[in-house]
């Protein structure tokens, strides 16, 4: 692809050739002629004046190092994310049904669908328009699936549940499974509760691999637009994640939470259920999120041994205390206010 033609679509500005081409990306060390690189993480900026790419896609600040043709973006991760998906286009389905596909009666499945080999559909199916559903999928009774949507393969998406526009579903999720409802008797033994809600899901969002999203109890489990989803994470059911949120691996949400929108949850996250999380919110790693976060920022955190529950409680309070006796540590030490060092005892 032409550099000019990039740098008109992508709003960058181009400082070289206009006719020079680009056909695949690579890392500022490995690229040769053709290669499109980025730099956006300034602990990788001595590599750009040996760089031997063909363009690289960077901020203003970085634009007189480059020595070679390069698209200026004050974005440019996010220009260079663009322009390698036009670069690497997803693979083309061949619309039609595969041999050995069974569709349901009253499914609608438009001729520019897919519908790939072993995959089931249910009854009363409805597929918008080039819908990719891949090897092995099954799709429940009245399920739902928008424009450009594409489901990798082996997935199983249960009845009730509504994915929108340009979604991509990972091989591997389960979505609409029942949620983790029991009632507990008297007598110690459980009693399912029926789990009669649906999910939905908007447009844009990805699920990655072996991922699960609980159906809802009652009201339906709500995955908002843009929402990125990484590889197995668990959504509790009734839980309602915002638009434009990304939560990274293995984080598990219990049911009934909300989350905001444009959060930023960071793997292993464990995060209670019955509580809220504002918008714009980012979660480290590791961290245990076990009430109401109320106010956007950065909280941290990360898991600690397992104890006596009683025990483990008083330590947390005390956990929540430390900076205020920190401080009175330090007032102690210097002999100030609230210090009970006795004058001319020597004490430093």
């Amino acid at each position: 692809m032409p550099l000019g033609e990039l740098a008109v679509r992508h709003g960058c500005e181009l400082q070289g050739d206009p006719a020079l081409e680009v056909d695949h990306v690579a890392t500022l060390r490995a690229a040769g002629p053709g290669a499109l690189a980025f730099l956006a993480n300034p602990a990788y900026r001595s590599q750009l004046p040996g760089t031997r790419a063909t363009a690289v896609v960077l901020a203003p600040a970085a634009a007189g190092d480059c020595p070679c043709a390069c698209l200026v973006s004050n974005d440019p991760y996010a220009a260079y994310a663009r322009i390698a998906a036009e670069l690497y286009p997803p693979p083309a389905a061949t619309p039609g049904v595969a041999p050995g596909a069974s569709i349901g009666p009253g499914s609608e499945v438009p001729a520019s669908a897919a519908i790939g080999p072993g995959a089931v559909l249910g009854a009363g199916v409805r597929l918008g328009e080039r819908v990719v559903i891949g090897p092995h999928c099954v799709l429940g009774d009245g399920v739902n699936v928008g424009d450009d949507t594409r489901l990798v393969g082996s997935t199983t998406v249960y009845s009730g549940v509504t994915i929108g526009a340009r979604c991509i579903v990972h091989a591997g999720c389960v979505i609409g499974s029942d949620g983790f409802g029991f009632a507990r008797g008297r007598d110690g033994r459980y009693t399912k509760v029926p789990q009669v809600g649906g999910v939905r899901i908007g447009d844009d969002v990805e699920v990655g691999a072996n991922t699960t999203i609980d159906r809802g109890a009652l009201d339906d489990t709500v995955i908002g637009d843009g929402v990125k989803l990484d590889n197995q994470i668990q959504v509790g059911h009734n839980v309602v994640i915002g638009a434009h949120t990304v939560i990274a691996a293995q984080t598990g949400i219990a049911g009934s939470t909300t989350i905001g929108a444009r959060c930023v949850i960071g793997g292993q996250v464990g995060i209670a259920g019955h509580i809220s999380i504002a918008d714009d919110v980012m979660v480290g790693g590791g961290a245990s999120v076990t009430g109401t976060i109320r106010r956007a920022g950065v909280y941290g955190g990360g898991p600690t041994p397992a104890d006596d529950l009683p025990r483990w409680r008083r330590n947390m309070a005390r956990f929540g205390q430390l900076d205020r006796l920190a401080k009175r540590v330090r007032a102690l030490e210097r002999g100030g206010p609230g210090s009970d060092t006795d004058e001319g005892d020597g004490a430093g």
